[in-house]
């Protein structure tokens, strides 16, 4: 997977600079990172830099770069994957052999000697390993060199964007890569108090289109979608500009948006994994709420519910057992694997293997209830998501046996949420227009 110092220094040294001064560091910020070249069956050599802002090794107190790359490296493993230093430079490299569809995010994590883990040659517990990986997260940073903007990853930290030639084009993303988004607007925020769920949450509201020149008809008819794990996409990676670029294109009809706060990873572990209790508070509670001050479609065919991991399953449970009310699910590499922990496998296996056939609870409880309504279901997962992928799979396999509206994507890529951006509006758009089909 990796090049060797040579091999990379002759890469380098094409400028025709001494490399690591200040006029090579220059070229290659003008050139942007990574540095990616088109090799032979649809494969790419990346090379990726890092820059020790306190120069080189006699002066920097960094032992080594720790390297993240989203369904490449593992950071489960006890040897993870670490940069190489240009011996008397202040540049670190590494470099890997992509499919020239991938699409991905990354960091670089520097790490003190007083931040290596201690068990040595040794074989850690995956609890000791964790909480290493914990300790370190908040070390991480961007790829400064990189022309896109990047995202929040969940730990807080800036996660860098790395899409390949062959990626499906995410244009509707563009201006958000670029910094570039006009101001929101027809947004609203809202608390949402549950009784039921003893609880209280944000609830971000957007209608998308020309709102102004709407009647009161053509608001009460157009489609409602529930996105779970709202706080990410307001604030993480704000939806809300490729949503009306789509828009405004026509490939997504006027709709209102709603975003549900997940709270917490503890709150969002509880309730989004096949809760009855939590999707009876939207029923009841969240949906007369937005009764009040919002017009919508009361049809199940334009109310979409659409979740990624925890929020798949989520969503594909709510068509399940609510048929009539949400008639469209998008479920994005959805946790399937669910309650049964040793479904999910280890990340090595996510990026190298696949389970064919492999079935968790719901779809076998689908399979043994048939859902007494058809649905539109559109799911997508990665190739290198291992288990999410073959579940996906055998969720498409069940839900076919019926006379569901289902398709089924594979990208090139991991369980990120770079990837699954593009995913969503694909399949907001499948779902929302009535040239569907089977």
């Amino acid at each position: 997977m990796t090049q060797s110092h040579e091999g990379v220094r002759s890469v380098l040294t094409q400028f025709g600079l001494e490399i690591g001064d200040v006029k090579w560091w220059k070229t290659v910020q003008h050139q942007g990172m990574p540095w990616i070249q088109v090799t032979e069956h649809e494969k790419c050599d990346v090379l990726f830099l890092w820059r020790d802002p306190d120069g080189n090794e006699s002066c920097s107190d960094i032992a080594t770069v720790l390297m993240d790359v989203n369904s490449v490296t593992d950071h489960h493993s006890p040897t993870p994957t670490y940069m190489s230093r240009f011996a008397g430079t202040d540049v670190w490299y590494w470099q890997a052999k992509l499919p020239s569809n991938w699409r991905g995010s990354y960091q670089f994590i520097p790490l003190t000697q007083q931040q290596l883990p201690e068990w040595g040659r040794g074989v850690p517990e995956k609890s000791q390993q964790r909480q290493w990986w914990v300790s370190i997260l908040a070390s991480g940073v961007p790829d400064l060199y990189n022309p896109y903007r990047g995202h929040l990853s969940n730990w807080g930290n800036r996660l860098s964007a790395l899409h390949l030639p062959d990626a499906p084009r995410q244009t509707a993303w563009y201006a958000h890569d670029s910094a570039a988004e006009l101001p929101v607007v027809n947004l609203s925020e809202c608390t949402w108090e549950s009784l039921i769920l003893n609880n209280t949450r944000r609830v971000w509201i957007y209608e998308s289109g020309d709102v102004a020149a709407m009647s009161d008809d053509m608001k009460a008819d157009r489609p409602i979608i529930f996105l779970m794990d709202g706080r990410f996409w307001h604030s993480n990676m704000p939806v809300y500009s490729a949503i009306a670029h789509e828009t405004h294109q026509g490939r997504l009809p006027p709709a209102l948006y709603v975003l549900i706060d997940e709270i917490n990873g503890q709150q969002r572990s509880v309730e989004l994994p096949c809760n009855s209790e939590f999707w009876q508070a939207v029923l009841t509670e969240l949906l007369p709420w937005l009764q009040e001050d919002f017009l919508f479609t009361n049809r199940a065919e334009k109310t979409v519910v659409a979740g990624q991991s925890f929020g798949g399953l989520a969503a594909m449970y709510a068509g399940y057992n609510w048929p009539e009310r949400f008639g469209c699910v998008l479920s994005q590499s959805g946790s399937f694997w669910w309650p049964d922990i040793e479904l999910a496998s280890s990340v090595t296996d996510r990026i190298q293997g696949r389970m064919p056939g492999v079935r968790g609870w719901l779809m076998n409880h689908i399979e043994a209830n048939p859902i007494h309504r058809p649905l539109k279901v559109y799911l997508e997962a990665g190739t290198r998501e291992g288990e999410m992928i073959s579940l996906s799979e055998s969720m498409f396999d069940v839900l076919s046996e019926g006379d569901h509206q289902v398709v089924f994507s594979a990208f090139e890529g991991g369980h990120d949420r770079i990837c699954w951006r593009g995913g969503l509006l694909d399949g907001l758009h499948w779902l929302l227009t009535s040239s569907s089909t089977n």
